[in-house]
């Protein structure tokens, strides 16, 4: 039977497949891939390049500044947009490509979808060794592009134009999953992005993907409930997958229906108000003082949509309860058994509203709910001492995190790596879902300012507001150019305490000497006296420096209306943190030292081991 076909080179066809998937939005059927960011070389500039541009006004092309700042971008845009939509990454091969890895991992530990392009070698190999290719002299498949195959949910390197439509229909399936859910890389050989072939018009028949909700199986269900039934001292872990999902309304029920407390890992968090009665908060080693307690007697857990790693388990010596049950409700089976735990393998959301409905008569015990709102009033009122306004002359993050939060509360954090995050973790009010964006999954320094173009660019209308770190804005702050070129308006609060505060604070737990953390306690001939706001500008943001919590909350206010992305500079403690809640966390102490602060750490450090759970 013959078939109706389009002669189109491979990178032709790979731009017409994208603008024809589809998905459907509260009622209406928009383009699954929001866009490319591109930035052109050798490698994919001819054929990827000029193929995006026939199609630029149904997929918009984004120009960005580096290559993992792009894809960070992009894995964003997929976070803000609960997985429903997300985009492409194009670069050329070499560098280029090499500089997505990281991107590619941060995206496979969060389970985030962003399809990643990057040119390859020449398929025929006429002309090797190319510009920026990478020879084993013992193996002449080898290429750059290998690295992404450790740190890619699917990998295929196409080296014929026809290979290209089973691997991006294998792609879509991936990206689309909520169990496989990660990035996916194509590595396009660039002589083959040129080649022309017949496709069959059938491949590019529009397709409309929705969301997968596996339902529970009957036995595990089973065992689940009656775990349940059993339990005394019930807890929720909210994870990431509450939010893909889009089950905080089931969440919610469940909580309110079974008086059951609910704990939030940075991923999950924004899963209920932070107002709610029962949302106790963050957990773990970044956890309040109110979650942890609860955790430590907990008798089950319920855990939904999460990875259970080690920040939210307090490297597994924050639960105490000998007779604990984990119920691991998750979409993927290889982590809802993690550590023994009961598999609940289903959608987050079909598994709450199978549970609300199976569990009536059943309630945790009234003492128990009533401690944990008694705990988190107590947590509440520690919270607002941390972040109280003050005339310091150093700050520290927690008072700023309170200027913040009264002068932007409606807004959207985008945070990642360093100390940050655990004072967010704890003492951001969340309003509303994925109101607080937080990477903390592979804890990416660098991430924050592409995170949040990633965000603007999917939530146009949200007052997006970044904290970074100066340590973290050294390693990647140019996607500023990038969000005055798009008109994404960002406000970044960079918090400059002269080195990597967070580090260095590690680093003196463990018994470590102030070494090569703070600019003071490096190497250094002179240290530079950088500044920021200065280089913000040179880029086209509005910017300035403060001096106090007040002027900063003050500069907050004035530039929530200005037409362009906002740098607002102040200097902060690099040693102050929130005491209360926190938990301890596995770093590994020397056995062996000649210091006494270290051997003194090392003995703190075996007795903490003794808490730990085998299994």
């Amino acid at each position: 039977m013959s078939q109706k076909t389009v002669r189109l080179t491979m990178a032709q066809a790979v731009a017409r497949f994208l603008t024809m998937q589809k998905t459907e939005i509260d009622g209406e059927i928009v383009p699954i891939f929001g866009g490319v960011f591109a930035i052109f070389g050798h490698g994919n500039v001819a054929g990827i390049g000029e193929a995006l541009h026939g199609v630029k006004d149904v997929l918009p092309t984004y120009r960005a500044q580096n290559e993992q700042g792009m894809a960070n971008a992009a894995i964003a845009y997929a976070k803000a947009s609960f997985r429903r939509r997300f985009m492409a990454c194009t670069s050329s091969i070499g560098p280029g490509a090499l500089n997505m890895v990281t991107a590619a991992a941060l995206a496979h530990v969060n389970r985030l979808p962003v399809l990643l392009l990057p040119g390859d070698v020449f398929a025929n190999r006429a002309p090797d060794p190319v510009l920026q290719q990478v020879e084993d002299w013992g193996d002449g498949s080898v290429t750059a592009n290998d690295c992404f195959k450790p740190v890619s949910r699917y990998f295929d390197r196409i080296t014929r134009p026809e290979q290209i439509m089973p691997a991006l229909r294998r792609a879509m399936q991936v990206l689309t999953d909520p169990a496989e859910c990660g990035p996916v890389t194509l590595s396009l050989c660039q002589d083959v992005q040129a080649e022309a072939f017949d496709y069959p018009e059938s491949f590019f028949a529009e397709r409309i993907w929705g969301v997968r909700r596996p339902m529970p199986d009957g036995d595990e269900f089973a065992n689940a409930a009656a775990a349940l039934i059993r339990a005394k001292k019930p807890v929720i872990i909210a994870g990431g997958g509450v939010l893909y999902s889009q089950a905080t309304a089931a969440l919610r029920t469940f909580a309110e229906r079974y008086g059951v407390p609910v704990l939030e890992t940075q991923a999950g968090k924004s899963s209920l108000p932070h107002d709610h009665d029962l949302n106790m908060g963050s957990v773990g080693v970044t956890g309040t003082s109110a979650s942890n307690a609860l955790a430590e007697e907990a008798d089950v857990v319920l855990a939904i949509g999460t990875r259970l790693q080690d920040f939210t388990t307090g490297s597994w010596a924050l639960f105490k309860n000998d007779g604990l049950k984990i119920i691991g409700l998750n979409v993927q089976p290889f982590d809802a058994q993690k550590h023994r735990a009961l598999p609940l393998v289903a959608d987050a959301r079909a598994g709450l509203e199978a549970l609300n409905a199976a569990l009536t008569g059943w309630q945790a015990d009234a003492d128990w709910t009533d401690k944990a709102k008694a705990g988190k009033d107590d947590w509440l009122t520690a919270a607002d001492n941390a972040t109280a306004t003050t005339n310091a002359e150093l700050p520290s993050d927690a008072q700023v995190i309170g200027a913040v939060q009264r002068a932007r509360e409606n807004s959207v954090l985008v945070c990642a790596a360093g100390g940050l995050p655990g004072e967010l973790h704890k003492l951001w009010k969340a309003k509303g879902p994925g109101s607080y964006h937080m990477e903390y999954g592979f804890s990416t320094m660098g991430y924050e300012i592409a995170g949040g173009l990633g965000v603007k660019l999917a939530r146009p209308d949200a007052d997006v507001v970044v904290m970074v770190g100066d340590g973290s804005y050294m390693m990647m702050n140019s996607e500023i150019a990038s969000s005055i070129m798009l008109g994404a308006k960002l406000t970044i609060v960079l918090l400059d305490n002269a080195g990597y505060g967070c580090i260095n604070r590690l680093q003196m737990a463990t018994g470590g000497a102030n070494f090569n953390n703070l600019l003071k306690d490096t190497h250094h001939v002179t240290l530079p006296g950088i500044d920021f706001a200065a280089h913000a500008a040179s880029m086209g943001a509005v910017s300035r420096k403060v001096a106090s919590i007040s002027e900063l909350e003050t500069a907050l206010q004035e530039t929530e209306t200005t037409d362009r992305t906002t740098v607002i500079v102040i200097d902060t403690d690099p040693l102050i943190t929130t005491d209360e809640g926190g938990h301890w966390w596995d770093v590994a102490v020397p056995e062996v030292s000649v210091r006494t602060e270290v051997s003194a750490a090392r003995d703190a450090y075996i007795a903490a081991l003794k808490a730990q759970r085998a299994d």
